[in-house]
């Protein structure tokens, strides 16, 4: 079986190469840049059936590697930090026939905060299910191929970009208000001969205004 198999898993092999471009610059998600990553395991982390056994560091390791590697071309000059809970996963073993063999799966949550007024962006932790990747280990099943460092490497980059879909959703990084400190910077920088503060402003108003009486009659010079 596997041997027929062969001629496709290669193509889709091929395909996957002919897909990708390493090194290409990702398109801004508006403002956002990655403050910190906080990678944790819920303390309720779920093991699902007929899966290897990966412990909180693991995942937290995995899940911190991914998402620092995956964000950290985003430069848009407003940071934002990533909460990333773990709460539930699937391994899928090896020695499992094909047939029964489980796609690995990963289970977790998102929480955004805004870095300058530390603000929490998200009401309620986003929650996401992803899957490993349809491929030529997927076919087979991921645990007869991988190992299960390779699978928790694997399920958290799929985790990373799906979070990146998401956060290009978001209202949050798009058209965003300058904020407080840049506002303050602006003004600083600005003359007070400008008339920009409330003090000049207020002055202006309380100022009297000279009637064309109360203007100063013109020297006329002798001999005109």
């Amino acid at each position: 079986m596997l041997r027929r198999l062969a001629p496709a898993l290669a193509c889709l092999a091929l395909a996957a190469c002919a897909t990708t471009g390493p090194g290409t610059a990702p398109e801004p998600i508006g403002d956002f840049e990655l403050g910190f990553l906080v990678p944790v395991a819920s303390p309720n982390l779920t093991q699902g059936p007929l899966s290897r056994t990966a412990t909180p560091e693991e995942w937290k390791a995995a899940v911190d590697a991914a998402f620092a590697r995956h964000f950290s071309a985003f430069e848009g000059g407003t940071f934002y930090h990533l909460g990333v809970i773990v709460e539930g996963y699937v391994l899928a073993q090896p020695g499992i026939p094909v047939v029964l063999s489980p796609k690995s799966v990963l289970i977790f949550s998102v929480t955004v905060i805004e870095d300058a007024t530390q603000t929490t962006l998200t009401a309620e932790p986003e929650q996401f299910t992803v899957l490993e990747d349809f491929s030529a280990t997927s076919i087979v099943g991921s645990g007869l191929v991988l190992s299960k460092e390779e699978q928790l490497a694997a399920l958290a980059e799929n985790a990373s970009a799906r979070v990146e879909t998401w956060l290009r959703t978001q209202p949050w990084f798009f058209d965003a208000p300058p904020s407080g400190a840049a506002v303050a910077a602006v003004a600083g920088a600005e003359s007070p001969a400008q008339g920009t503060g409330d003090g000049a402003v207020d002055a202006a108003k309380d100022a009297p205004e000279d009637s064309p009486e109360d203007a100063p009659e013109a020297e006329v010079p002798p001999g005109q």
